[in-house]
């Protein structure tokens, strides 16, 4: 356990003053607490060695080296400013060359003759073994920085490795005498753990493999192990709210269902099947409503209020737009006014008069579901009896977002809705108390979106085949990373080439311009400008993610793709395809495309199931990451990963619970062991639910 003596200022380690204490401060590292459980993001095995030559030497691909070499001989190419020293080594296995691109001091450091240990990353060049990116020391019996394995850490402002590595080093020596363990002593028994304080010595500091992979087998596992344990409390406090059990009227649910002009999926059948249990079960539902743009979740959600409104309760939509939020309440008006249901909207927009009237007709129960944006967790909205609540897109909800509109009735039901698929890991996780329903199929006559990838320089192709769809009347979106300009990134931005694109290109058409730094009535009047067609082409960052639908919008482009995560090009994708028209992706790449980003690519040009993408994006960028679970404060995992971690994962599932079963006083507020790790563990959206 990290007890006070761990809450210190990091600076009261030696040589860390206000100035450094800045750079670890952007880092989240405050204390030394914090510090010690910044764990390595890589580590340089400068144990085995690796000589400049061997028979696994590919030509075309980068190599570590890590041997004692011989400097042979100095020479220097290019001239004047740009004069470069050059030098050549050899080891037994044969000779290569180190280019010291600003670094012609070497000269001095790596004289003629000398024998230095050498770490670097090699690669075949000009038909010669080359390194640019290399580190050395004189050779002696005890090295600073070889014969060891050295971490790697993620650092900030002027920080270097050597810097934080000292800096760990020394909260070690100081304060590592009072970490304590935190795992029951049964678990720390059965698989043979180390002490905690021994564990984060040797995940900084291992001298070996074999010893890294103990230390990272324990912090991960205790990692996950409280997560789960945490869960499972949420569980315990979520089950202990009940009521009798019911049986809801189906009369609009039939009605509804008997108006509409097309039947039902089967798995928007077998949702609404889980759906009513849960409503008419002893303890308030909690479910996850997952499936891709244009699955029919909407449509589940309001059938799915319908037995809940017959009882004489009401209920409550929210979406995170006002446009969104619009778009749904026409659509309930349609569906649901012929039923003699009232459907009304509110949102931060409308007059005082209209919002006073509203507030009287909900709180005497007139209004039968009200739908809206964040207005509707204000203090002043008061409903009758609220019994069910719809939450869309509600990974752009906060947890006390929720939570206010949760309180506004007794113990609701809570169904939350994403059109970014939950990948079978994460749910495990995140969602391990909450039941999750699956949309997979499409409505019948959805056309697969044909997605196109192209290098940046081939974009007058990609032009040239959206004015072909302008000129048929129907819409595009292109997509840009950036807002304006950047000094630091050399990338396209949606300012310059709103500029750009409606000037030089599309000339003859109507563009709009939408990011997060224009006003917002600004925003939605050019959303509602492009959604009635008086806007051909609109220009936008990531914003437009999570939007309405514009059934006749065929066509998306989407620049600097390699730039954005799976789940995000996925979900931009997913703008279009929403008519009865065949709709194109476009994904512009940059020249420079690394291996992760063409996998992104390739991934997304041949699979358009939102599933199977959610899982690829998990595997390749890690939860923190993943359909912005991080930025909405879901979790972060310091060390473990579910993805890699998996069956880590399920046995710390399996352990807690078993845990909770034989020894119930874990979870008691007396257990002071317990109630100091939950209470400094991270969020992990533990109060999504009431006491969670």
């Amino acid at each position: 356990m990290f007890l006070r003596e761990l809450n210190q200022s990091i600076q009261t380690l030696p040589g860390i003053g206000p100035a450094a204490a800045k750079d670890f401060a952007s880092l989240d590292i405050l204390n030394v607490g914090d510090l010690l459980r910044h764990y390595p993001r890589a580590y340089e095995d400068r144990i085995t060695k690796k000589p400049l030559y061997s028979e696994d030497l590919s030509y075309e691909t980068q190599r570590i080296v890590n041997t004692i070499v011989t400097v042979d001989s100095h020479e220097y190419i290019g001239w004047g400013k740009k004069k470069t020293l050059k030098i050549r080594i050899s080891d037994n296995s044969g000779t290569a060359h180190l280019i010291c691109f600003g670094r012609n001091f070497l000269s001095r450091t790596l004289g003629i003759g000398g024998t230095f240990y050498l770490y670097g990353k090699f690669s075949y060049r000009y038909g010669e073994l080359q390194s640019t990116a290399f580190e050395t020391e004189p050779f002696h019996e005890n090295p600073k920085n070889f014969n060891m394995i050295l971490p790697i850490y993620s650092l900030s402002g002027n920080l270097s490795q050597n810097i934080f590595r000292k800096a760990v080093s020394k909260g070690l020596k100081e304060y590592g005498k009072f970490i304590e363990d935190e795992l029951p002593e049964i678990i720390s028994r059965q698989y043979t753990f180390p002490e905690k304080k021994i564990a984060l010595k040797e995940i900084h500091f291992p001298k070996s493999s074999e010893q890294l992979q103990k230390a990272e087998n324990y912090l991960k596992y205790e990692e996950l192990f409280y997560l789960q344990l945490t869960i499972q409390r949420r569980n315990i406090r979520r089950n202990s709210l009940t009521r009798e059990k019911r049986k809801l009227p189906l009369t609009l649910f039939n009605k509804l269902i008997s108006r509409l002009p097309f039947e039902l999926t089967p798995d928007q059948k077998t949702v609404l099947e889980e759906i009513y249990n849960d409503q008419s079960g002893t303890k308030p539902m909690m479910r996850l409503l997952q499936g891709d743009v244009g699955s029919g979740k909407t449509l589940v959600a309001f059938l799915a209020s319908l037995p809940c409104i017959e009882t004489g309760q009401q209920a409550a939509l929210m979406a995170p737009t006002e446009l969104l939020a619009k778009q749904h309440a026409d659509n309930a008006s349609k569906l649901l006014s012929p039923l003699g249901i009232n459907v009304a909207f509110m949102s931060g927009s409308i007059n005082k008069q209209s919002r006073k009237n509203l507030l009287r007709a909900l709180a005497a129960g007139e209004v039968h579901i009200l739908i809206g944006t964040h207005a509707l967790f204000s203090s002043d909205v008061t409903f009758r009896s609220l019994g069910f609540v719809i939450i869309d897109e509600q990974q752009r909800f906060g947890v006390m977002q929720r939570l206010s509109v949760m309180e506004k009735g007794n113990s609701p039901d809570l169904l939350m809705m994403t059109a970014t698929p939950i990948p079978r890991t994460m749910a495990l996780t995140v969602f391990g108390d909450i039941d999750i329903s699956t949309i997979r199929t499409m409505p019948p006559g959805r056309k697969t979106i044909i997605t196109h990838l192209a290098k940046e320089g081939n974009e007058k192709k990609v032009y040239d085949r959206i004015r072909e769809e302008l000129d048929r009347e129907q819409q595009a979106y292109f997509v840009y990373p950036l807002i304006q300009q950047s000094e630091k990134l050399n990338l396209k931005d949606a300012r310059s080439m709103f500029d750009f694109l409606s000037s030089k290109i599309f000339s003859d058409f109507t563009l709009g311009l939408i990011h997060s730094k224009i006003p917002e009535e600004e925003k939605e009047k050019t959303m509602e400008d492009f959604v009635k067609g008086d806007i051909d082409l609109l220009v936008a960052t990531s914003i437009v993610e999570v939007g309405v639908d514009v059934p006749n919008a065929t066509c998306i482009v989407i620049e600097h793709a390699e730039r954005f995560g799976l789940s995000a090009l996925h979900q931009l994708r997913g703008r279009v395809g929403r008519g009865e028209h065949q709709s194109y992706a476009f994904l512009i790449f940059s020249k420079n495309l690394t291996d992760d980003g063409k996998q992104r690519l390739r991934i997304m040009k041949e699979s358009s199931d939102g599933f199977h993408i959610a899982e690829e994006d998990l595997r390749l960028r890690g939860p923190g990451d993943v359909a912005g679970f991080r930025q909405s404060g879901y979790f972060r995992l310091d060390i473990a990963d579910i993805a890699d971690d998996f069956n880590l994962l399920k046995k710390a599932k399996t352990d807690a619970q078993k845990i909770i079963e034989t020894d119930p006083g874990l979870l008691s507020p007396e257990n002071s062991v317990i109630r100091e790790v939950l209470q400094k563990a991270p969020p992990f959206e533990a109060s999504i639910f009431q006491g969670g």
